[in-house]
């Protein structure tokens, strides 16, 4: 998943905001082309004001690599995703990292 320049999509009556890139292949005939479902969620802040997760999603669909794309392609993550993004016009930021809860406090015992 990667982080993108922010894009605003009417969705059910509401503007939303999506900043995350999301992909997965769905097909790949090994030769020629590879199909990619994408989608663009949003991203929620924690309480903390600090962390975040994923939302839900703001648009989702297809995205095909065929040809010289294909052939060119060495079947990394970061080129597919640089592909898609190529695509749709998107701007990647960087990786997600998603949020880490925080270390419990140790315990002190009352000795």
């Amino acid at each position: 998943m990667k982080t993108i320049q922010p894009i605003f999509v009417w969705k059910n009556g509401q503007l939303l905001e999506g900043d995350l890139l999301n992909a997965y292949i769905i097909n790949d005939n090994l030769q020629s082309s590879c199909s990619f479902y994408y989608s663009i969620l949003t991203t929620v802040q924690g309480e903390d004001g600090v962390s975040s997760s994923v939302g839900q999603a703001v648009t989702d669909g297809n995205v095909t690599m065929d040809g010289e794309n294909y052939q060119l392609w060495n079947g990394s993550n970061d080129d597919a995703y640089s592909y898609i993004a190529a695509q749709l016009n998107l701007t990647i930021t960087g990786d997600y990292v998603p949020p880490v809860p925080p270390a419990p406090e140790p315990e002190v015992s009352a000795e």
